[in-house]
């Protein structure tokens, strides 16, 4: 769910991503993992929805307020910028004729803008209805991974990070888009790369996220409706102090103030 000025993000693996700055081989298991996946998914459930059941988001939208119009799914998708048009119509290539498929002509006019016409109550309740379509979950999947989570991991990966920093990229991708402007994900990545070198670059990998969360935390207090850092502050930190690059269960944080546990 992420939030940034209403652009169009870009939508390809190598748009979405800086180039790699150096290819090295990373011990333990990457997020790219089933488990470590799912664990990744649960982590960002529990701030953007308070929950860890990532699966039950599937349904979930609402306009809440930001600028963006509808935020909806797995992965907060927004009718204002591009990514829930984007959902939409990888829908229908894998399901023509789907519930949604006669909202695409609106979603194209609503992009760029807060805007609900052509949508309203009637695409909130036919979205639900889509929501437990296997086509419609596999579809938000797809598009997750696309945009967001093999970029991420990918760089992150290119980077020298195991599972921690590539999740720690994921997140921040989520909430702050892909892209190289100073607020988004590349932004920030440019930022702590200025502080400290990445261990591709011969840098020490707990420096170089710690840069990388500090970085992120001068971007999340920018904007109001991220202004709390707890995500990084009670969640990644605590992992990172640990000393838990693997993300290896039990894993225990806090987010706005609620307690999360993962036990393997």
């Amino acid at each position: 769910m992420f939030s940034l000025p209403l652009v169009v993000w870009p939508t390809s693996a190598a748009q979405a991503a800086p180039a790699a700055t150096a290819s090295v081989q990373i011990e333990g298991v990457g997020l790219d993992d089933s488990h470590k996946k799912d664990i990744a998914m649960q982590l960002v459930s529990s701030a953007e929805n308070s929950s860890l059941d990532w699966k039950a988001q599937y349904e979930y939208i609402e306009d809440i307020g930001d600028g963006r119009g509808y935020t909806a799914g797995i992965i907060g998708f927004c009718s204002g910028t591009g990514d829930m048009l984007d959902l939409v119509k990888h829908y229908t290539d894998l399901k023509p004729g789907n519930v949604l498929a006669k909202y695409l002509p609106a979603l194209r006019k609503v992009n760029g803008s807060a805007s609900h016409a052509g949508l309203g109550t009637p695409f909130v309740k036919d979205w639900a209805t889509a929501a437990k379509d296997p086509a419609f979950q596999q579809a938000q999947n797809d598009e997750r991974d696309r945009v967001y989570f093999n970029p991420a991991v990918g760089q992150a990966k290119a980077d020298g990070l195991r599972a921690l920093g590539q999740f720690a990229y994921y997140d921040a991708v989520v909430m702050h888009g892909p892209g190289s402007g100073s607020d988004s994900f590349g932004g920030i990545r440019a930022a702590a790369m200025k502080k400290a070198r990445t261990p591709a670059q011969g840098g020490d990998e707990a420096t170089y996220i710690k840069a990388f969360l500090e970085a992120r935390k001068v971007v999340m207090k920018k904007e109001e409706a991220h202004s709390d850092t707890s995500r990084v502050d009670t969640e990644q930190t605590v992992f990172l102090d640990a000393g838990n690059f693997d993300l290896n269960p039990p894993l225990r944080w806090k987010v706005y103030g609620d307690s999360y546990s993962i036990a393997s």
